[in-house]
């Protein structure tokens, strides 16, 4: 099996490292940039699993490519965040009306922003995303290229730490933040196989919560395949990420479809989305 691995998802990072990782699978771990270039992987069959936020594979059924949801982690509401600067006049979301931010478009990121507007009363085209790639958007929003930055680990958790930025919202205020494990409906897992995927990502997700320092110490050194932190986070720093999320690994079920349908619903409200997605139940799924 073919298992994707990007830098941000730090579940199949670690399980890239741990020991018997997916053996009876036989895997191939493949590096890859970024979250968002999952779909395509998946299409051109150079993998067959990734693991992402909440929003690529709705990006992908938008594509018409039929996503099968494997697994899905539990609620990560730590991992996301707003920042504005420390001397910025802006106090609270209902004042990021009109103003430059900087996200990781298509990613979780512009779930968060639309769900934290939406509670103001604004909506995406009330303000100005501007996409942040491999950019430094920390420097982006100190040296005022941009008014907002939303921040997810580790660097978010480096941001917290510092005086010259200050925090308007936080994840769990806003959307449940799962990872979710998931493939195409084309690539043809069995039944077999996804059970072994759901299996294997839960005793992994439990030997990472029973050791978070041997975790730790693998993320910082990162590994020959290239997804490494490219931020340079040290051992300490990344046990304080390890130890913030819950790495509990469940099957898809009724409850997360819904809450992806919810997020379909909410990215077509705010013009993100031009039509409607449905979503299959996971009964409706099994081969």
């Amino acid at each position: 099996m073919k298992i994707g691995v990007h830098p941000n998802n730090l579940h199949l990072r670690l399980a890239r490292l741990w020991p018997g990782a997916f053996v009876d699978l036989q895997p191939i771990f493949v590096s890859y940039a970024e979250g968002r270039d999952t779909a395509v992987l998946l299409e051109s069959g150079d993998i067959d699993l990734g693991g992402t936020g909440s929003t690529p594979p709705l990006e992908a059924d938008m594509r018409g490519l039929g996503v099968e949801y494997i697994a899905a982690s539990a609620p990560r509401p730590a991992n996301g965040a707003i920042f504005v600067r420390s001397d910025s006049p802006i106090g609270s979301v209902a004042e990021l009306k009109g103003r430059r931010i900087s996200l990781i478009d298509g990613s979780f990121h512009t779930y968060l922003l639309a769900r934290s507007l939406e509670g103001e009363g604004l909506s995406l085209p009330d303000v100005e995303r501007i996409e942040s790639g491999a950019r430094d958007s920390l420097a982006d929003l100190l040296e005022g290229r941009v008014d907002a930055w939303v921040a997810m680990s580790p660097r978010l958790e480096k941001a917290l730490e510092r005086d010259d930025v200050r925090l308007i919202v936080r994840c769990g205020a806003a959307i449940p933040n799962r990872s979710l494990f998931w493939t195409l409906e084309r690539n043809g897992l069995s039944a077999a196989e996804i059970g072994a995927v759901v299996s294997e990502l839960s005793r992994i997700g439990n030997e990472i919560a029973a050791d978070p320092r041997t975790a730790a110490r693998l993320l910082a050194s990162g590994d020959r395949g290239g997804s490494g932190d490219r931020g340079g986070t040290d051992i300490d720093a990344w046990e304080k990420v390890v130890r913030s999320r819950d790495f509990t690994v469940f099957p898809i079920d009724d409850e997360i479809i819904a809450e992806q349908q919810e997020e379909a619903d909410t990215l077509l409200r705010h013009g993100h989305f031009d039509k409607p997605i449905v979503l299959k139940r996971p009964l409706e799924t099994v081969k």
